[in-house]
């Protein structure tokens, strides 16, 4: 299932006879300088719910009030004053559980940061990692300072000023890095520097085949066998590594992978369970079933009604 577009965005919440607010598109983001928008979240107020959905660009939301955010097959996050990050790589839905929530939230995609840092991929800065959690509660001073930036954002997108993209990223990056700093830390890895780059370019060679927007073709890389051939090491030697650096085997890393893009599969798309199983890369439909329950508890078609979707 393809990613919701930018145009998908604004369609669903441009501002209405029935809603209080809404969100439209700024007027100058057509000429060649990528796309750029901040608001308010109070102008998603009286807006219809978002859906479950992964999104063709990035985006940085701090939500004050009670609200729940869902990322992926991760548990459900609910708290006030929270910080989320959403990239095309990964399915999410915010809820406001109260009518006067605030905060602001921002949407970019690369070609809008490119002039900024030629030398930068957005998917490789560290907030934006695969194994980054993208969701985590803000004390209120670390709050305020966010707000600061966005303010500043949403007083830049409406000026005159003739460099005003410009000025924009320098905010955008001013609030990368914020969000950088603010995000928890991870636990270092008590490992060689040889072996985190090993087991950082499997990683890599993982998440590069996510997220399947179409049945056809099946994953290039199934087996252990397959990502050690293509790191041009030994299969022993990967599965060393990986178990040292994150206490799990090659395939047991392989095998949760495609347990969490099976969910989002079935939850996401109206494909058969026999097209899901074919673009996983699964032999045969009861070879995937036979997999999908030990790792998620329910068959495929269990897991659906109960995600209410129709088999």
């Amino acid at each position: 299932m393809k990613p919701n577009t930018l145009a998908a965005f604004y369609d669903a919440l441009a501002p209405g006879p029935t809603s209080a607010g809404g969100v439209v598109p700024p007027p100058d983001m057509g000429s060649g300088v990528g796309h750029f928008n901040v608001f308010s979240l109070a102008d998603l107020r009286g807006t219809p719910p978002m859906t479950f959905s992964r999104r063709d660009y990035y985006k940085i939301t701090l939500c004050r009030g009670l609200s729940q955010v869902e990322c992926a097959d991760q548990p459900l996050h609910v708290g006030a004053n929270t910080l989320f990050l959403v990239t095309p790589r990964v399915p999410y839905r915010w809820l406001p559980l109260t009518e006067d929530f605030g905060g602001y939230s921002c949407l970019f995609d690369d070609a809008f940061l490119l002039p900024a840092r030629p030398g930068v991929v957005l998917a490789e800065l560290p907030i934006f990692q695969p194994g980054a959690y993208p969701v985590w509660e803000v004390a209120a001073a670390d709050c305020a300072a966010v707000e600061a930036i966005f303010e500043k954002m949403l007083h830049e997108l409406g000026s005159g000023y003739a460099y005003k993209h410009d000025l924009l990223r320098t905010y955008l990056w001013e609030l990368i890095h914020l969000v950088q700093k603010l995000q928890p830390a991870p636990t270092p890895l008590a490992t060689h520097s040889a072996a985190e780059r090993v087991a950082t370019q499997f990683t890599e060679l993982l998440e590069r085949q996510f997220p399947r927007l179409s049945p056809q073709p099946p994953l290039r890389l199934r087996t252990a066998a397959d990502y050690a051939d293509q790191l041009a090491v030994h299969v022993n030697h990967l599965n060393r590594v990986l178990k040292e650096t994150t206490g799990h085997t090659t395939t047991a890393l392989l095998s949760r992978r495609l347990a969490q893009e099976a969910k989002l599969l079935l939850r996401q798309t109206t494909w058969s369970v026999s097209e899901v199983a074919d673009s996983l890369g699964f032999a045969d439909v009861a070879h995937f079933c036979t997999f999908f329950k030990r790792h998620a508890g329910h068959t495929p078609g269990e897991f659906r009604r109960a995600a209410g979707v129709g088999v």
